[in-house]
């Protein structure tokens, strides 16, 4: 009843009354007014440790922010809960999904028919155990012999382990793993113990991808041994001399019985929640079309690296440096928007 009376009350002021309604239906609807325009859903990435995934997150954010009108916003943490949170509609987009690496997990994320596949963003990114190519061959500018001139495949590590002593226990060499909140990081511990080097050789986990590329900095400006899990694209891969240990083949077999095979090839992928694509299918359909390179990716890195950037930073130098490969991805409209957008930045 009293909300009638106030009603009524307020008819004899009609323009009150129409703004009260205005208020109302926007605040009912979820949405606010900005220039005319009704703002269109915030859209969240999943935004994973590693820059690659971060560079990737902010190119496309940049344009679906400027290009498509939607806010954007960015959840940092590990894969597996990120994809978790994609699959409840916590988060909405991811840019690299490694799925090999969690192979089981992704079948039932797929299944669940929340989490819908988009396709590849660069193709067969190499991973596995790495070392600097100074230990094998050499390396005459900095006085550096070789220390190890027949390492060649990972089941050579067993007679060369003492190069790589452990610190903190002597009597074996020092693995550098993938952090513990990489699913990678299991496989590599399973795959030592398969090969017998675990009597060689202790599992180190550096805690984070900063501090594992601390190790292998040092190590290699020092000219000293070091071996451990890499990945491309990485700026460091693309600036230091390393050499990938081979492995026994890879098998489907062979990798899903104890991951006792090279790494399989590793296809870098893009997911949504199966959601965005009834909610915002202009932006779903420019990310089944983003499609870049390890080198194009390789290149951002680098920049992000030289320059002391961040990955936003990173993704403005990659738009402005690759318009011919993102302005394939969106429709012209979008392009002048996002065009514009970029000569803004300063």
């Amino acid at each position: 009843m009293t909300m009638y009376k106030r009603a009524s009350g307020l008819a004899r002021f009609p323009g009150w009354l129409s703004l009260i309604s205005v208020i109302l239906l926007l605040l009912l609807s979820g949405c606010a007014s900005v220039g005319g325009m009704t703002e269109k859903p915030q859209i969240v990435f999943g935004d994973a440790s590693w820059d690659s995934a971060q560079i990737h997150d902010r190119v496309a954010g940049f344009i679906i922010e400027h290009g498509y009108g939607h806010p954007v916003a960015y959840q940092f943490g590990d894969t597996i809960p990120l994809l978790e949170g994609l699959s409840k509609g916590d988060i909405q987009v991811m840019m690299e999904v490694w799925y090999q690496n969690f192979q089981t997990s992704w079948r039932q994320f797929l299944k669940s028919g929340t989490v819908k596949d988009l396709g590849s963003n660069y193709s067969d990114a190499p991973q596995g155990w790495y070392v600097p190519t100074y230990l094998i061959k050499g390396d005459p500018a900095r006085g550096i012999a070789p220390m190890a001139p027949d390492l060649k495949s990972v089941s050579d590590l067993a007679k060369y382990w003492n190069l790589f002593k452990d610190p903190e226990d002597p009597s074996k060499g020092r693995f550098y793993n993938a952090p513990s909140g990489w699913a990678v990081s299991t496989i590599d511990q399973k795959k030592m113990t398969v090969y017998g080097l675990d009597k060689y050789f202790k599992v180190f986990d550096p805690g984070s991808q900063t501090a594992l590329d601390t190790s292998l900095l040092t190590a290699y400006q020092q000219g000293k041994p070091w071996v451990g899990y890499y990945w491309a694209p990485t700026w460091i891969l693309g600036k230091l001399n390393m050499t990938l240990l081979a492995e026994p083949p890879y098998s489907a077999t062979q990798w899903k019985k104890n991951y006792g095979c090279a790494f399989p090839p590793a296809p870098v992928h893009k997911a949504i929640n199966s959601k965005l694509a009834s909610t915002a299918p202009d932006v779903v359909s420019f990310l089944e079309k983003y499609h870049t390179t390890l080198d194009q990716t390789s290149a951002a890195l680098a920049y992000m690296h030289d320059h002391n950037s961040d990955p936003q930073l990173a993704a403005i130098w990659y738009l402005r440096n690759y318009p011919n490969v993102w302005k394939q991805w969106v429709p012209a409209d979008v392009a002048t928007r996002v065009t514009k957008a970029l000569s803004e930045v300063k």
